[in-house]
């Protein structure tokens, strides 16, 4: 059998990097292991065809470079994870069939994965151009085409030590097809067990904020290579103009959160404010006693407008759209979620500020994570401090949201609207305002975000997750074609 491909795969303890070194080694059609390992790795056993690197980690640039200048097979296999490998039957020369007949730069596939004990499918997503995040799962056996790995690294601009892998995917999809086979080809064993909601939060964790950095320059030199990069040219709004019923509306979005929508409305009414305000709920219908709880309020108080749209297939976008074209609603629409608390009677005074100091139409704060009893929990405040006014809005096509809270001018929202789903609407929002408009932020925390059991994304399913990821990797090829084409009409006038 043909041996094609050269492999490369971290060093993990004794036993489980002979397991690996044994599965590749059995497939017949691998020529050359490598192993990049720690000081002190030099000593760990190893079978024939495989040998230490004089490269610590995977993920530098250096170790990219290592690989294209001791690749000299027709394909790289690239394995990301320490753990042992469980390689299903003829798997590898499926990789290289469909490679082969496709013509892609790189091969993933679906997977099995061991976790706590079970065995567990586990179905990725295909890749797009606009699947920019750094966290994309493609699971960790990548089968690259080695005249791509040679090609990309020729152009490495600066060593990374963190983006390197980064750094080839995103160079080798400028030029060649990323290419998911629906098949489970392999096992993997997972070891990070916790649920959705927590993992979402990883990269506005401060501890990574170096690798950030390096993720960031990786995809700013990737969509100027594409022709998706803007420069910091922004338009601007008269925000005096027009006439309004109120300065500012709060909107809020709300299905079935009878245990929260009251602690909500109170915490907008309790602000003070030099202008009038309202605040517009959306009920979208109701079945656990929210709507009397919110019919109660508007008797009450005439700053609280309960909505509850003729339509029934509004997803939260929707219920937004309905609030924003209300005609109580004001100059600007300010977000709260119902499950969550402003953090003090200043912050709708405070946003409105901000709106005329800057001069933006868009304005995104920062909250804590609290527990449903308001202790705060990890990873505390949140307040994308990766966003800078230079780059921001080409960096926003690499991570998975804006922040929060979110506020907008009302005459913008109206002409750009949100799309009518339940998961990515503002993200979808914020990415279309960015390509001609400054945002405004504030990082100081505005609001308490509850994280608890009913919270829509606290713990999904692989298919929920996949389902959400594709939607915003959707959003980022819609908006990624939108900025090439702008760029292109600027050009051609």
């Amino acid at each position: 059998m043909e041996q094609r491909i050269t492999c490369f795969l971290p060093a993990g303890n004794q036993d489980d990097l002979l397991q690996t070194l044994r599965q590749l080694e059995d497939t017949g059609v691998t020529r050359k292991t490598y192993v990049f390992g720690k000081s002190g790795d030099e000593q760990l056993p190893l079978t024939g065809n495989a040998e230490m690197t004089d490269i610590l980690s995977m993920l530098t640039t250096a170790a990219v470079k290592k690989m294209a200048a001791l690749a000299d097979t027709e394909y790289v296999l690239i394995y990301t994870k320490p753990l042992p490998l469980r390689l299903g039957e003829h798997s590898l020369l499926r990789m290289m069939q469909v490679a082969d007949d496709t013509g892609a730069g790189m091969v993933y596939s679906d997977y099995f994965e061991v976790k706590e004990g079970a065995v567990q499918p586990c179905p990725v997503i295909d890749y797009q151009q606009g699947s920019l995040r750094d966290d994309f799962n493609f699971g960790s056996v990548l089968l690259y085409r080695t005249s791509a790995v040679k090609k990309a690294v020729a152009r490495v601009p600066e060593e990374y030590q963190f983006a390197g892998l980064y750094y080839l995917r995103l160079k080798v999809s400028e030029k060649y097809k990323l290419f998911r086979i629906p098949e489970y080809l392999y096992t993997e064993m997972e070891t990070d067990t916790r649920k959705s909601g927590q993992k979402m939060f990883d990269y506005v964790d401060p501890r990574n904020r170096q690798m950030q950095i390096e993720m960031e320059r990786v995809c700013t030199d990737h969509l100027k290579s594409v022709g998706g990069w803007l420069k910091p040219d922004f338009k601007t709004a008269d925000l005096s103009g027009g006439s309004f019923p109120v300065e500012a509306s709060v909107i809020v979005p709300v299905r079935n959160r009878v245990k929260t929508i009251s602690d909500a409305v109170n915490s907008v009414l309790s602000q003070e404010t030099r202008f009038p305000f309202n605040i517009i709920v959306v009920d979208n219908h109701s079945t656990d006693g929210t709507s009397q709880i919110l019919k109660d309020f508007a008797s009450s108080d005439e700053r609280v407008i309960h909505v509850i749209p003729e339509r029934e297939d509004l997803g939260i976008g929707g219920c937004w759209n309905t609030g924003v074209f209300h005609k109580q609603c004001g100059r600007f629409a300010i977000q709260l979620d119902s499950d969550d608390l402003y953090i003090d009677e200043n912050v709708v005074q405070r946003i409105v500020d901000e709106f005329y100091a800057q001069e933006c139409v868009m304005i995104v704060g920062s909250y804590k994570m609290v527990n449903f009893g308001l202790e705060e929990i990890p990873p505390g405040l949140i307040d994308h401090r990766e966003w800078t006014p230079e780059n921001g809005r080409n960096n926003a096509l690499r991570i998975n949201g804006l922040g929060a809270p979110r506020a907008f001018y009302t005459p913008v929202l109206r002409e750009i609207r949100l799309p009518n789903v339940s998961y990515g609407e503002d993200y979808a929002l914020g990415l279309a305002i960015s390509r001609h408009y400054q945002i405004g932020r504030i990082y100081d925390p505005l609001y308490l975000c509850r994280r608890w059991e009913e919270n829509t994304d606290a713990s999904l399913d692989i298919q929920k997750l996949n389902s959400h990821n594709l939607y915003k990797d959707r959003i980022r090829t819609i908006e990624l074609l939108a900025r090439i084409a702008l760029k292109q009409d600027s050009s051609d006038k």
